[in-house]
């Protein structure tokens, strides 16, 4: 393998998913100034939108779409071009 090939700051950090606040640790050269204490250490922090434990691809959960009431909106909205 070649030598010298990671970035210096290539070091074990702490993704936070703010929708669920699951925490999980990986390596990662992202800059942060903010930090957490997972089981007495501390870790860099990075705070996430969205993660695998709360993607609805990943979850198989998904929103309910009102459908019914979007077919209604959009017939009234366009009632007024009926022959």
């Amino acid at each position: 393998m070649k030598a010298d090939i990671h970035p210096d700051n290539y070091r074990l950090v702490a993704f936070k998913d703010m929708s669920n606040d699951d925490v999980f640790i990986t390596k990662s050269t992202a800059n942060t100034k903010e930090t957490i204490e997972v089981d007495g250490v501390s870790y860099p922090l990075i705070k996430l939108e969205i993660s695998r434990t709360s993607h609805p691809y990943y979850t198989g959960k998904s929103k309910l779409v009102d459908t019914a009431g979007r077919i209604d909106k959009f017939k009234n909205k366009y009632a007024k071009f009926k022959k």
